[in-house]
């Protein structure tokens, strides 16, 4: 069992200061765990939408819930929308007898009810699977192989992990997305996926997928929106900087999970990952939202010209920019397209994250800092 105490932390001083906290993330990640810490499954207090008893008591939520003190945990809740205005007529009570915290893994029903209904009601949590901070630097190869996921990270060799993603996978492709509206049979949608694998770290072409699959432009780039909405998919959109070059202006896309891409990929054991053309995109990904989760930027983007110049990450935090190189390389040095990006962004620095072992400058605003080091210095580096 691993402790999740930041994100539970973060939990209970949300339902302090609120009234409704929105726990949202993909599928296995964790949520219905961590909510255990606030209310147990089985107790009158926890309300599994996906569960058909919990799924009926909920035709009438008012008398179910109206009489309930502390915290009430409703997990799958955009499985029935028109509880979003009960719970605002709830959450108005005062005195306040009970909050919400309430589970999703479907990103876009959530904001959209939560923003007609429950505005200024509602704090949103957004988690993913484990992250180096809370696994520790011991189990970073593991972390990268498997990713995050906890059943995939936990599994007792690296087959049973593999077969799990697999079949999470073959699940998502068969079960979830039919019901968001995506209509391409399951062995067509698992082929889409795995050219979206291919395409990781890389600046998405949607006609291309478009022709491959024999469908509209239109139609990926709204399957690409509904990834996206489900936590599969990160799409890092491009930074317009206030400059005379042609600027890249398509986003990139990349897996949350590191560990759902190798699936896709076939990469079963770290010999597989390390020999495989994508191990270097793999690691950028990952790296990626393991400085996000540190760093907790507001916005973030990457950035890049026709001319060739290009950074792998940038942010704005506190009022500064800052920039992210990635290589997996045994000593980074100063290249021409990080000048570029700091004389064309006025970047306050950029640093430079690889899996080696010591941190060192290559110059005045460019830093190179192992990747262990992540989760206790990037908050320091960056302000």
């Amino acid at each position: 069992m691993i402790e999740r105490k930041s994100i539970t932390k973060h939990i209970t001083k949300a339902l302090k200061r609120g009234r409704i906290v929105s726990l949202l993330g993909p599928r296995q990640c964790g949520k219905t765990t961590l909510a255990r810490n606030f209310a147990q499954p089985g107790s009158p207090l926890y309300f599994d939408l996906e569960d058909p008893v919990d799924s009926v008591k909920m035709t009438e939520p008012i008398n179910v819930l109206e009489d309930l003190t502390g915290t009430v945990v409703v997990d799958e809740v955009q499985r029935q929308p028109e509880l979003f205005p009960i719970l605002r007529v709830l959450a108005d009570r005062v005195p306040l007898p009970a909050k919400f915290l309430i589970l999703g893994s479907s990103s876009p029903d959530l904001i959209k009810h939560s923003s007609e209904s429950l505005a200024g009601r509602v704090e949103r949590i957004r988690i993913g699977g484990f992250s180096l901070d809370e696994v520790g630097k011991r189990e970073l190869a593991r972390l990268w192989l498997r990713g995050g996921l906890p059943r995939s990270f936990l599994a007792n060799t690296d087959e049973e992990s593999f077969t799990w993603r697999r079949e999470y996978v073959q699940s998502f492709v068969e079960r979830d997305l039919p019901l968001h509206g995506v209509s391409l049979p399951p062995m067509t949608l698992l082929r889409f996926w795995t050219m979206l694998a291919h395409y990781h770290g890389q600046v998405f072409n949607a006609s291309e997928i478009a022709r491959s699959l024999g469908i509209s432009v239109m139609t990926v780039k709204r399957y690409i929106d509904i990834l996206t909405g489900v936590f599969i998919i990160r799409q890092l959109q491009p930074w317009f900087g206030n400059i005379k070059k042609r600027q890249v202006k398509s986003p990139k896309i990349y897996f949350y999970d590191s560990g759902l891409l190798h699936a896709l990929l076939g990469m079963q054991t770290m010999n597989d990952l390390l020999a495989h053309p994508k191990h270097g995109a793999s690691w950028e990904g990952f790296v990626i939202e393991e400085v996000i989760r540190s760093v907790q930027p507001t916005d973030v983007y990457f950035w890049a010209t026709h001319q060739g110049a290009e950074s792998d990450l940038v942010f704005n935090k506190g009022g500064r920019m800052y920039g992210v190189e990635i290589k997996r390389a045994d000593a980074p040095v100063m290249t021409p397209s990080m000048r570029n990006a700091l004389e064309d962004l006025e970047l306050e620095r950029i640093i430079v994250i690889y899996p080696g072992k010591r941190r060192y400058s290559i110059h005045k605003q460019v830093d190179v800092v192992p990747f262990d080091e992540i989760s206790g210095g990037m908050k320091k580096l960056f302000g």
